[in-house]
């Protein structure tokens, strides 16, 4: 490839007509359906198509649909939540769909039906922000706003953004990502108009940028490591979510493209290769760093995966930093989960066994009623150590496994963390600790699916930013 093909990319992870006409055809069922009921229940709404599909910007195999019943604003809140779960339910019931209910703001229901997963969520019909009155609402200002200004061409310029960004890993602006929104990747087209220029101007962001599509000049609202302003909400940053990492590998990825031949960028736009990956290779890997690496494992609550990995990723800077207070040298830290029922907190040391004695830092010499109590209260095993009394201590914990055990012991041992509040009863009661050995040992060989998945987060563990360099 002499030069890019981006249309022969483009065949390949955009959706064709067919998968688009199936899915505008479920959409435009259920929104019949929704409106027929509110219709024949004198509820007065009406459901609209929102989000990637009605503007026309998403990833084959990828087109989640959503659909928002939209209320009037003199709906109480209350109404809003039972009269929309109603009619989602009952459309559900009548389209013969699997149904779960989920959490946002408010309520919502996830259908299934035909293969496609349909989010039916309830919202204000507002015109502007001004009007929101619950967070889902600005959703339909979004909608309209894209479809408004951004033409087919750029669509698929923002087909290429987002398929890039996946294959980063920096699509998606859930918690557990804390990468870039699917809004933002079309402000980002509308502002840079192609998806080479995108990455051209993002290889020279700095931290405090500004996207002002609409000029509303309000940046110096705003902390973040990007900010954007909404075209649709003045007061609100699009790349809130947007975390400083995730921004980073954008940044360093885009340069490494953009030096790289047309052969290297083309895989770019694909998985890794990941044929050798396998526990062998994964465990050799890990002993030739010659560290020591251990696994805490602890169920999952049951609640939004969204609520639980900030808990997870709470409680990993934590336990680091308590380990480290006692004089652990640690290399890196991760967590992991399968997201049905299993948690897991990664940490890998460079000492994990500590000396027998430690040091406790006195008061300077100088002082002398402060001298005369630190020895009252330490008797003979203190000295002078340049200008401080130091008192020699035996340690109470030599391994991370002997403080780990202590902390996870009982519920008042556990308080010396900041431990997310709903994984506090599974860490304490089910918590298991394994070296990395032993739990890749351990395996579970009748799930090759949650194996791999885990392999995978091992391989990236082991090989920060494969996916920004290829």
């Amino acid at each position: 490839m002499s030069n890019m093909d981006y249309k022969a990319i483009l065949n390949e992870i955009k959706p064709n007509e067919a998968e688009k006409n199936e899915i505008l055809d479920i959409s435009n069922e259920i929104i019949s359906k929704i409106n027929q009921i509110a219709s024949e229940e004198e509820i007065i709404c009406e459901a609209k198509l929102v989000g990637s599909v009605a503007k026309e910007t998403f990833l084959k195999g990828n087109g989640d649909i959503d659909i928002f019943i939209s209320f009037s604003l003199n709906t109480s809140i209350d109404d809003l939540k039972e009269k929309g779960l109603f009619l989602a339910h009952k459309t559900a019931i009548e389209l013969n769909a699997d149904v779960v209910e989920k959490y946002a703001s408010h309520p919502y229901l996830t259908i299934y039906i035909n293969g496609q997963e349909v989010d039916i969520v309830p919202c204000y019909d507002i015109e502007n922000s001004d009007q929101i009155k619950s967070a889902v609402d600005r959703t339909i200002l979004h909608t309209e706003y894209i479809k408004k200004h951004l033409n087919a061409d750029q669509k698929d310029e923002v087909i290429l953004l987002k398929k890039f960004m996946k294959e980063i890993g920096v699509y998606g602006s859930e918690f557990k990502v804390g990468g870039f929104a699917g809004y933002l990747c079309e402000m980002l087209i509308l502002k840079y108009e192609t998806f080479k220029n995108t990455l051209i101007q993002s290889s020279k962001w700095r931290y405090n940028g500004v996207i002002d599509l609409e000029d509303h000049k309000t940046f110096k609202l705003f902390k973040d490591p990007l900010i954007a302003i909404d075209p649709t909400d003045k007061n609100r940053n699009v790349g809130a979510a947007l975390s400083l990492e995730k921004m980073n590998d954008f940044v360093f990825a885009s340069r490494n493209y953009l030096s790289s031949d047309d052969d290297k960028r083309l895989s770019f736009f694909y998985p890794l290769n990941r044929k050798n990956i396998s526990k062998d290779f994964i465990l050799n890997s890990f002993n030739n760093r010659e560290s020591k690496t251990i696994l805490i494992s602890f169920s999952l609550p049951k609640m939004a995966m969204d609520n639980v990995y900030p808990q997870i990723s709470k409680t990993t800077q934590s336990l680091k930093n308590k380990l480290e207070d006692i004089g652990f040298k640690i290399i890196y830290t991760s967590f992991w989960s399968d997201e049905k029922a299993i948690g897991l907190i990664l940490i890998e040391f460079d000492s994990w066994r500590l000396s027998k004695y430690d040091e406790n830092i006195g008061p300077k010499i100088y002082y002398k009623t402060a001298c005369e109590e630190f020895i009252e209260a330490h008797g003979d095993n203190v000295f002078l150590k340049n200008q401080f009394l130091v008192q020699k201590k035996e340690r109470k914990f030599r391994t991370p496994e002997d403080l780990i055990n202590f902390i996870f012991k009982n519920e008042e041992n556990i308080k010396i963390l900041k431990i997310g509040k709903d994984l506090k009863n599974s860490i304490l009661n089910e918590y298991k600790l394994f070296s990395i050995n032993e739990f890749l040992d351990n395996l579970d060989e009748n799930n090759p699916e949650n194996d791999e998945n885990f392999l995978f987060f091992l391989d990236d563990y082991l090989n920060p930013s494969q996916h920004l360099k290829r």
